[in-house]
């Protein structure tokens, strides 16, 4: 269950029972490894089964996103795995070119533009831009409001979902896409592209509108990333961080006092007989000991926290997602 210890400087609602439930663009990202994808699906999970459209947006891993969602493919339209949930994967190239067609208004145009190859080159080498596809067309399908609505007055796309869960790229790359509409704020001319980077990252640093999800392990190194993730995000870029996810905890065998016991005793080398069955719960009790520090550290945040189980074996069905979900 969450645990609502709301940090100031995270700009979390304090109210438990609201948390990550109102909000229609959340973005889930942590060190490549700790389990990103099956938190994303299992946050859609839970979010659906609370009766709100959510949809998952999936960048890449669209294989292991439908067996954990339990469909044949995640293609380019959004596919329903469930009564309220539902799934989409988006290419950025794909996205440059429907944003393209948004911006020029003129299907000739588009055409005599995107169809030459050194046009297209020149977008593909364009730092940010792929990443602004991205995270532009998520924002999109979330119900975002382009600069062009905003002046007119006009309310923002008609999304179909109440809220869109971005399976978003690991640490590093997903601060790259995260940036992009201030770089974009910052070198663009007046024009679409900025109004609508502007747009995009109002709704991004508003909570009512948007959380961040940090994934993370209960491992020293995830742990350390975790951390400066949190303060880079709540500190430097003022984005609203909604809740902690720990992934894969281990369930533990032993308590602190016999952990503490079986530290301390003497394990040969190369045991043998009853001394193999003493090493392994050694080396058991000293793994609880580094997850229990572990999780002990990411305490300084005061986030909300979920945590969740390590599975028996991966997860690779809706049926472990739907498990996870229980635990939101």
């Amino acid at each position: 269950m969450l645990n609502a210890c709301p940090h100031a400087d995270v700009l979390t609602d304090p109210d438990e029972g609201a948390l990550l439930e109102n909000q229609r663009f959340i973005f889930v990202t942590g060190k490549g490894g700790v389990g990103k994808t099956t938190v994303s699906a299992a946050l859609g999970a839970h979010l659906a089964a609370a009766g709100r459209r959510t949809l998952v947006v999936v960048p890449t891993g669209t294989e292991k996103a439908a067996r954990l969602l339990g469909v044949p493919a995640i293609g380019n339209t959004p596919v329903e795995v469930r009564p309220n949930l539902y799934a989409v994967h988006i290419d950025p190239e794909d996205a440059m070119r429907e944003y393209g067609l948004m911006v020029l208004k003129s299907r000739l145009l588009y055409d005599t533009l995107f169809d030459n190859r050194y046009v297209r080159g020149f977008f593909r080498g364009v730092p940010g831009l792929r990443e602004w596809a991205l995270l532009g067309k998520a924002w999109f399908l979330s119900g975002g409001a382009s600069g062009e609505q905003q002046r007119s007055g006009k309310e923002g796309s008609e999304s179909s979902f109440d809220v869109v869960v971005l399976d978003a790229p690991a640490t590093g790359h997903g601060m790259e896409v995260l940036r992009v509409p201030r770089v974009i704020m910052d070198v663009a001319p007046g024009g679409r592209l900025r109004a609508d980077a502007e747009a995009a990252w109002a709704t991004l640093t508003d909570p009512a509108q948007s959380a961040m999800v940090l994934v993370s392990l209960a491992e020293e190194l995830p742990v350390t990333e975790t951390l400066e993730l949190a303060h880079t995000l709540a500190d430097e870029m003022g984005l609203p961080i909604g809740a902690l996810v720990l992934n894969m905890l281990k369930s533990p065998l032993f308590s602190p006092t016999e952990r503490a016991t079986l530290l301390d005793a003497p394990v040969p080398t190369f045991p043998e007989g009853a001394e193999v069955a003493l090493y392994y719960a050694v080396r058991r009790a000293s793994s609880e000991t580094v997850q229990e520090e572990s999780a002990n550290r990411l305490e300084e945040l005061r986030l909300p926290t979920v945590r969740l189980p390590l599975l028996p074996e991966e997860p690779s069905g809706f049926s472990d997602v739907e498990g996870l979900a229980g635990h939101f």
